[in-house]
C-alpha cells in the first residue's frame, strides 16, 4: 500500500496555487517510489463521487489494472473570485480582500494544473500522515486544496488576501485554506478529494442532515454519503470549528482541512 502519495505531472491547461504558502510552487510533488502495491485492491468502476467534479477541469482515470485513480486539474474554478483577470467573466471586485500582489490572477504566473495518483481503495489500515504544503487535495470545483499553514508559519499572515472562498493565489496555483462557500456552505455538499484517496465533505454529515459528533482528529467518520447507495465508508467533513478570524475578510473563517492524513 502507499506510504506517501505518488503524485505525477500531468498536462493541462488551468489556473491556481499558491500565495507563499511554499517554498516550492510546483504544482506536482515528487514522491519517493517506496510503495508496497501487493495489498492494492482493484474496483470494477470509478467511484461515483467523481461525477460531481468540474469535468471541465477535471479529468480521472481509473488505472489498468483498477487499484489507482489518477486524478488531474487544469486548477481553474467554476466560480468567482477577485482573484480573476478584470475583464473575466466569473471576476468580481472584494471590497475586504486585499490580492497578494494587484497583477497576481488565475491562469497566470505558474500556472494552475494540479495532478496525483491515490489507491482505488484507501489503506485505512496504516499510520497516518501529516499533511504537507502545496496541493493535498483537488476540489470538486477544479481548485487546489492547501492545509491550514501559510509557508512555514501560521495562516493569519495570509488572512487579509483569502478571497470569499477562503482562496488566494500567489506565483503558484490558486488554492482554498478554509471551507470554500460556494462549493459548500455550512451543509454536506461533496468538497473533493484528498491524496489519500479519502473524500472531503462539507460540514454537515448526509445521513444525518446534521453536523456529525464522532469525528475523529482529521474531521473524519464513517457513515452513509449520497454517493454510496447506502453503504458506509470513511470520509471526512470540514469540522465545524470557526477558526479565530479577526484579519479575515469575511467572517466565520472554518479550516478546510488541517490533516493528518488516515488513507496511507
Amino acid at each position: 500500500m502507499k506510504n506517501l502519495p505518488k503524485l505525477m505531472l500531468l498536462t493541462i491547461s488551468i489556473f491556481s496555487l499558491s500565495i507563499a504558502c511554499s517554498s516550492d510552487d510546483s504544482s506536482s510533488t515528487d514522491v519517493a517510489d517506496d510503495i508496497d502495491d501487493t495489498d492494492d485492491v482493484a474496483v470494477t468502476e470509478l467511484h461515483p463521487a467523481f461525477a460531481a467534479f468540474n469535468s471541465d477541469a477535471v479529468t480521472v482515470t481509473l488505472s489498468d489494472d483498477a487499484t489507482e485513480v489518477y486524478i488531474e486539474t487544469t486548477g481553474y474554478p467554476d466560480h468567482t473570485s477577485i482573484y480573476w483577470e478584470t475583464d473575466h467573466a466569473l471576476y468580481i471586485d472584494e471590497p475586504t480582500v486585499t490580492k497578494t500582489t494587484q497583477d497576481t490572477y488565475i491562469g497566470g504566473g505558474q500556472g494552475e494544473a494540479a495532478s496525483f495518483t491515490v489507491d482505488a481503495t484507501p489503506n485505512l489500515t496504516g499510520s497516518t500522515e501529516d499533511t504537507h504544503l502545496d496541493t493535498i487535495g483537488i476540489a470538486v470545483s477544479g481548485a487546489s486544496i492547501f492545509n491550514d499553514q501559510e509557508g512555514a508559519g501560521d495562516l493569519d499572515q495570509a488572512a487579509g488576501s483569502l478571497d470569499y472562498n477562503g482562496a488566494h493565489k500567489g506565483p503558484g496555483v490558486y488554492h482554498y485554506h478554509l471551507e470554500p462557500r460556494s462549493v459548500s456552505n455550512d451543509d454536506d455538499e461533496l468538497v473533493g478529494i484528498l491524496e489519500d484517496g479519502v473524500f472531503i465533505y462539507g460540514r454537515k454529515c448526509n445521513s444525518t442532515g446534521t453536523h456529525p459528533t464522532d469525528l475523529d482528529a482529521s474531521g473524519g467518520h464513517t457513515s452513509t454519503t449520497q454517493y454510496t447507495e447506502g453503504d458506509e465508508e470513511y470520509h471526512y467533513h470540514i469540522i465545524n470549528e470557526e477558526y479565530n478570524a479577526p484579519l479575515y475578510g469575511y467572517d466565520e473563517a472554518i479550516v478546510l482541512f488541517a490533516g493528518p492524513f488516515q488513507g496511507y
